[in-house]
């Protein structure tokens, strides 16, 4: 290599990539070179769309790389979602970067994050997202865009036979792969380590995670990975079979009135986007499609064939309000031993044994508990478990349960939106109180972006839970042990003798696991049924 022009190079922030040359920016003072919108794979439109993503086409000259892409196409499903994207298209799928390297020769450890949204909504432009903060910290960090909703997970018979290797649906996660592939190809120019590449993400993206450690096209490409509230394990976005997937896209298909591939691949895009109205979150998940996944992702980590990397993973202390048990009824003990009663049928006994109320202040708790557990918690937990017992690499769990500060008074009768923000419909209905840290609520700690979200009133307390969570991170991606200076000492998950649990709160501290007869009992209630690998119905959020 040229460390003469890489050096000059750097200092111009000019890095030349496998497809061209790209010029990022710096913000005033900062030492950190930005690259927005750098494409890594080919436009998925007209043709291409419903397509694996194709590589992208060279360019001459220099591509600046100064403003990030446009969003996937997606509904405003979430209300509070902010982006700084360009625009919406379908023309979506970018990446950006931020490095603090002084030249391509630093090898620094690389942390790609995938954004949650239920596999329908987000973007990597979202501030809760921007690495600017842990590439102070040493890392090379990526944002990346993937397709969404029917762009990105659809599939159909006629789909299937237009590809070589028979399938379809799996879109949106071959594009994560595409990206994956392309910093294997082109993270050193930005000074980044290829043999220390981390994936990371919350929700959808954590599902993603434990997808892409069990599938045989990314395994080989990551060094660890960092979950957050979720897996591809009895979890709404949990895998079914290719002749499933594909029966819902012959019924969306019907839906939309088209009666050929050619037809939907016509078709405005706004069209097919508004008709996705009202879909359940199941058909945006993915296909044991024998490609991306040979087997069912719990099936794949039982036997040991996932990526053999550390993984840090945990979920949040409220996944879900106590409402996603008992619905729009009271919470009393009658109503809640009626609700479990309609659940679990003849072990409802066990249920309320083991989440306990006999209060109506108990009751919100032991709801919120159960809804949580059933939501994500169990699939997070399930997801550790396995690679604890088969992956051969340390997993390190945390149980987040730091609230968020209430609203800053300029928000007046906001209400709270589960991506950090605020709605402010005046039909919007508000959720029940927190009772903890809220699904979604940890993103801007670990990512070091509380100041960028000027909804809440965040305390010097929220500042350091958030050091603290980054440094976890930080620790993490550079060395697989999120030990280290001016954190808890944090032992694995499994590293022998009883389970032991980082609680992150003001005063983070390991304690030994709670409440593992709950899973135990989820696991063989599931099995009963079926096995871990039964979608959940419950809805899935950001």
């Amino acid at each position: 290599m040229n460390t003469a022009f890489n050096q000059s190079s750097f200092a111009q922030n000019l890095i030349a990539t496998t497809s061209g040359m790209v010029e990022g920016t710096r913000e005033p003072g900062s030492e950190i070179m930005i690259f927005r919108g750098i494409p890594f794979a080919e436009p998925p439109i007209g043709d291409l769309r419903f397509a694996p993503p194709q590589p992208v086409s060279s360019w001459s000259g220099v591509r600046k790389a100064d403003k990030f892409g446009p969003c996937a196409m997606q509904l405003p499903v979430f209300g509070d979602m902010s982006f700084r994207s360009n625009g919406m298209s379908e023309d979506c799928l970018y990446l950006n970067v931020w490095t603090p390297a002084k030249s391509a020769n630093d090898s620094l450890p690389v942390l790609l994050y995938f954004y949650g949204g239920g596999n329908m909504a987000c973007d990597g432009s979202e501030p809760r997202y921007d690495g600017a903060a842990l590439a102070r910290r040493g890392i090379v960090t990526l944002t990346v865009n993937y397709r969404l909703g029917v762009f990105g997970f659809f599939a159909h018979r006629e789909l299937s036979q237009e590809s070589p290797r028979g399938v379809s649906g799996n879109q949106g996660y071959l594009d994560q792969n595409a990206a994956l592939r392309w910093v294997r190809d082109n993270i050193g120019a930005f000074g980044g380590d290829t043999e220390r590449v981390t994936i990371a993400g919350e929700s959808a993206g954590s599902i993603s995670v434990s997808l892409h450690m069990a599938s045989p096209l990314s395994k080989d490409l990551i060094a660890g990975a960092i979950g957050s509230s979720g897996a591809a394990i009895a979890s709404p976005l949990a895998s079914v079979t290719l002749a499933e997937k594909e029966w819902m896209g012959a019924e969306f298909a019907a839906k939309v009135g088209a009666g050929s591939l050619a037809a939907l691949r016509t078709m405005p895009a706004e069209n097919l986007l508004q008709a996705t109205k009202g879909l359940d979150v199941s058909a945006y998940t993915s296909a044991v499609d024998r490609y991306l996944l040979p087997k069912f992702v719990d099936e794949t980590f039982a036997t040991g064939e996932q990526a053999r990397v550390p993984l840090l993973v945990g979920w949040n202390a409220e996944e879900a309000n106590y409402q996603g048990v008992l619905g729009e009824a009271e919470p009393t003990p009658e109503n809640y031993a009626k609700a479990v009663r309609a659940l679990y049928g003849e072990v409802a006994d066990e249920v309320q044994r083991l989440y306990p109320a006999s209060t109506a202040h108990e009751v919100i708790q032991a709801a919120t508990d159960l809804a949580s557990d059933r939501f994500l918690g169990y699939s997070t937990w399930k997801w550790s478990d396995l690679h604890g017992a088969t992956g051969h690499r340390p997993v390190y769990r945390y149980f987040y349960s730091h609230p968020r500060p209430p609203m800053v008074p300029e928000m007046g009768n906001a209400v709270a939106g589960l991506a950090g923000g605020i709605v402010r419909d005046p039909d919007a209905k508000a959720a029940p109180a927190p009772r903890g840290a809220v699904h979604a609520a940890d993103i801007e700690y670990a990512m070091g972006n509380v100041a960028t979200n000027l909804v809440y009133a965040w305390t010097a307390e929220d500042y350091a839970v958030s050091e603290m969570m980054q440094a976890c991170y930080a620790n993490f991606v550079k060395t697989g042990d999120p030990n280290g200076e001016s954190v808890p000492t944090w032992p694995a998950a499994n590293g022998g003798g009883e389970v032991q649990v980082m609680v992150w709160d003001v005063e983070s501290k390991v304690e030994p696991e709670r409440n593992r007869e709950r899973y135990l009992f989820h696991d063989r209630f599931l099995a009963a049924r079926g096995g871990v690998r039964t979608p959940g119905r419950m809805p899935m959020s950001a």
